[in-house]
């Protein structure tokens, strides 16, 4: 059996995950002190990909980064072909699912007590700072949540990575494309086992999650308890 599909999509979905968790904390974080119609506006782009068909998504990509446009070709003569090969499955899956991860992010970090953020400002601390010892560690348990969910959906991700990456196996081939294909050539015994495969490993990480959720919940208790 060729393993390959899974250990793809678990590469993809880490790293993607990796990227979009750094992007989408840093854009919400940005995001949340701005006030005003262009911004809203920017919350729309952010948020586009979200409501766009995968395969809309997919397509974009493609005309971006192919050839035929300025800065595909710019890349190509860098020697960086992303079109049709594995960055292209992390490019695909980060796009698609950083709209999550910047809603979930923003949630998070603006139920963060205002007062307290004045009161470090007041007290002379850059945003930089305020961001790094305030911000996220008290937003913490909402990003990681975002990130579970984020790494649930790049699993998942299908028509923006067969528009972008293709399906080439043990290049490309995750497991959303391993099962359509299965199915398309009416092996469907692969395709359960694909799927099987890939609801295990959402389960996994969801299971994860709750269990880490409950763990935290468990200490403040005790904490409340000793006080």
């Amino acid at each position: 059996m060729d393993f390959s599909p899974i250990l793809l999509s678990l590469e993809t979905s880490v790293v993607a995950t990796a990227v979009v968790a750094i992007a989408g904390t840093v854009a919400a974080a940005w995001r949340i002190r701005r006030r005003g119609l262009a911004f809203e506006l920017l919350d729309g782009l952010f948020l586009l990909p979200l409501v766009l068909p995968p395969t809309v998504v997919g397509f974009l990509l493609l005309l971006v980064l192919g050839r035929a446009n300025w800065l595909g070709s710019l890349l190509y003569d860098w020697g960086l072909r992303l079109v049709f090969s594995w960055p292209a499955t992390v490019i695909a899956a980060a796009v698609t699912t950083f709209p999550l991860m910047y809603m979930t992010g923003r949630a998070a970090l603006e139920q963060v007590d205002a007062p307290l953020l004045e009161a470090a400002r007041t007290l002379g601390a850059g945003e930089a700072r305020i961001f790094r010892e305030i911000l996220l560690p008290l937003a913490w348990p909402g990003l990681a949540a975002g990130m579970v969910l984020t790494f649930a959906r790049a699993l998942g991700d299908f028509g923006a990575t067969l528009i972008l990456a293709g399906n080439i196996p043990g290049k490309t081939q995750t497991l959303p494309l391993a099962i359509f294909f299965a199915v398309e050539a009416g092996d469907t015994g692969e395709a359960v086992r694909w799927s099987l495969v890939t609801v295990g490993i959402s389960l996994a990480a969801l299971g994860a999650l709750n269990l880490w959720t409950r763990h935290r919940r468990g200490l403040a208790m005790r904490v409340v308890q000793q006080d």
